[in-house]
């Protein structure tokens, strides 16, 4: 693998994102309807301001269950819950000419596994460890060949 490869030759450009206020009937929606685990949270000037993983929703259900086994009070918790209440607020980001070796070296080093990729202070595209692992076997299998 190169890893002075641009992120932006392997990242996502990301156009689907949510704001702070968005309500977590929205983010359940979104992660039922598409394939990705990760999702930004932007400001009205599509700055990055958090980032909610499928696992964030996870744990958010998993801690409710546990508070809680009435009805009312986890339908009203889950009506009053924001995007902002869920999100890992302030994350790391990258830019898209950072390389997918730095990208690779924050991954292992947080146990994280998306990076917004940001540009002039806005959200340009997001990059997981999916996508260097595919980018890791495409380069090995290519050269097998």
């Amino acid at each position: 693998m190169n890893s002075s490869t641009p992120v932006s030759s392997i990242m996502t450009e990301f156009t689907l994102t949510i704001n702070p206020e968005d309500e977590l009937n929205t983010i359940q929606q979104i992660f039922k309807n598409y394939s990705f685990h990760h999702l930004p949270v932007v400001d009205k000037d599509h700055q990055v301001v958090g980032i909610i993983s499928k696992t964030d929703l996870h744990l958010f259900f998993k801690q409710l269950t546990k508070d809680s086994s009435g009805r009312a009070y986890s339908t009203l918790t889950i009506r009053n819950t924001k995007a902002k209440d869920l999100m890992t607020g302030d994350p790391m980001v990258i830019d898209p000419e950072d390389t997918v070796g730095l990208a690779a070296d924050i991954f292992m080093a947080n146990t994280i596994h998306a990076l917004p990729v940001v540009e002039d202070h806005k959200l340009v595209g997001i990059v997981t460890s999916h996508d260097l692992l595919e980018y890791a076997f495409k380069e090995v299998t290519y050269k097998e060949n």
